[in-house]
């Protein structure tokens, strides 16, 4: 079943392999070697990479995003609990809502699915709102509609209000 991870960091991480500090830029490119190397999941492609502002607006640093299709044979609950574990491992504390955090692995969409009363809830609810994960889908797949209004992802980016993000280059990060 095809499914879209969106990955974002905006604190310094520890790599799980040796400790070494990791800058968010670097940690986001370890998260998807590290979802590369999940059971179950197969990585086909992985968007370009954007610094955005936090959403809600707060005195954090900016974030750096980016999504990853693939195909996953795991249930949603577990491949949920799968990218819990990969956040830990890279230091992901979970405390207040919308807190800053080393490594955020959020399950977007996966196969289409529409669960709105059970964890997790899919598709996500918040992404729609959000620039920093509707920007690197549509770079990845321009033609992918929200499963739970059927509107095309450039429509999902046309209605959103001014967002402060940009696309960084290859060698930025």
């Amino acid at each position: 079943m095809r499914v879209v991870i969106a990955i974002g960091a905006n604190l310094a991480g520890y790599a799980p392999a040796d400790g070494k500090l990791l800058a968010p830029a670097a940690t986001c490119e370890a998260a998807v070697e590290a979802l590369r190397e999940l059971d179950g999941l197969s990585v086909d492609a992985v968007s370009s990479w954007y610094e955005s502002e936090p959403v809600p607006p707060s005195g954090q640093p900016p974030y750096i995003n980016g999504v990853v299709v693939g195909k996953s044979s795991l249930a949603p609950e577990a491949l949920l609990d799968a990218l819990h574990g990969i956040e830990a491992a890279f230091g992901r504390v979970r405390s207040v809502l919308n807190a800053a955090r080393t490594l955020d692995l959020d399950l977007i969409d996966m196969g289409g699915l529409v669960r709105t009363d059970v964890a997790p809830l899919l598709p996500h609810p918040r992404a729609h709102e959000r620039a920093f994960v509707l920007l690197p889908i549509r770079d990845v797949l321009p033609d992918w509609q929200e499963p739970g209004s059927g509107k095309t992802v450039q429509a999902l980016l046309d209605a959103l209000p001014p967002q402060a993000i940009r696309r960084l280059e290859p060698e930025a990060h």
